[in-house]
């Protein structure tokens, strides 16, 4: 017996992630970058350090907006200027970058980097900020 012939279907690729085509770090300023779809975003380095995607840094931001008078934690010394002392690409997705401060766990996602550019940016949580807390990360 002949097996009816399945329909054919279609896969939907998304949208072609909109990428970096120039960097450009000064280690005491901030951070140029020429994004494929015409668009140019600088990211002043205290911003950056301040906006860090790390699980320490989301935490903080959470508690500080639920807390305006929060107590930051020892090692975030905010009497230097905060300064860049390098950045790496990390595969063709992302780009760490380490701080004066020794702060050098967050990775900016292309996606992230766009979500937190400051002439969009709002006071208070980012989107990836809104997830469930680093102490309950399944949200269970």
């Amino acid at each position: 017996m002949a097996r009816p012939s399945s329909p054919p279907y279609t896969i939907t690729m998304p949208p072609s992630e909109i990428t970096p085509q120039h960097l450009d770090l000064k280690k005491d300023q901030g951070l140029t970058i020429h994004w494929s779809d015409g668009q140019k975003s600088f990211y002043p380095i205290a911003y950056l350090r301040k906006m860090s995607p790390s699980a320490e840094m989301r935490e903080l931001r959470k508690q500080m907006n639920a807390n305006p008078l929060t107590i930051l934690p020892d090692g975030l010394d905010l009497s230097q200027a905060v300064a860049a002392e390098s950045a790496e690409m990390v595969g063709n997705y992302a780009l760490k970058i380490s701080f004066n401060d020794g702060h050098a766990t967050g990775l900016y996602s292309w996606t992230y980097l766009r979500e937190i550019d400051p002439k969009n940016q709002t006071e208070g949580l980012t989107e990836s900020d809104q997830g469930p807390s680093h102490a309950n990360p399944l949200g269970l």
